[in-house]
């Protein structure tokens, strides 16, 4: 027989009745996502790891309490809480972040197919090089959520929810980074292809 699997939320009460078990379940089930999402922009092992701990502790502390309200997907509130944490974290550096591709996706995988040439990895790698450099002249909010739609595949609902903005808001930041890209790209001169 089928074990079925308990909904995020079935597992947050059983927490908060008691059931430790049922914390590590969440963060088994989620940990993944969160950092990896913690990760993409911090770019650092020990930075991350400290990040995704506080946000844990953040989301124990908050079902502890009995302030969890259930106003969504559960891994979409700890993503920003996450989210929230990572600004802090910089905004104490004083500096943003710098972005690089550290997922198992690489759209260059598509574009090329199979087994690039020599040639090929050597003109993929310039253009990453080049393209990478252009995505940090973006403005911040509209980096942040093209790295999140490109590179993590999250959805705009999922985008909106975790930066804390309306859905159109995230479309609009989507479509003013691409307008903005292609206009860099233009004025520096880059050729992509």
């Amino acid at each position: 027989m089928k074990k079925i699997a308990l909904t995020d939320n079935e597992l947050i009460s059983r927490y908060v009745a008691g059931d430790e078990s049922a914390l590590k379940s969440l963060i088994k089930r989620h940990e993944k996502k969160v950092y990896s999402y913690i990760m993409l922009s911090v770019k650092n092992r020990e930075l991350a790891e400290d990040i995704f701990q506080d946000t844990f502790i953040k989301v124990i502390n908050t079902l502890r309490s009995g302030n969890y309200k259930e106003e969504g997907k559960f891994v979409q509130w700890v993503m920003r809480i996450a989210n929230n944490l990572k600004i802090d974290y910089f905004r104490k550096m004083q500096r943003m972040p710098a972005f690089e591709n550290n997922g198992d996706f690489d759209i260059f995988d598509v574009i090329y197919g199979t087994e690039p040439s020599i040639e090929q990895k050597i003109i993929k790698e310039q253009i990453y090089k080049d393209i990478t450099s252009l995505v940090k002249l973006l403005p911040d909010e509209q980096r942040e959520v093209l790295e999140m739609r490109i590179y993590q595949d999250i959805s705009f609902k999922d985008i909106a929810e975790i930066t804390n903005v309306s859905i159109n808001t995230a479309l609009g930041r989507m479509r003013y980074a691409l307008i903005n890209l292609r206009k860099i790209i233009k004025e520096k001169n880059v050729a992509i292809c």
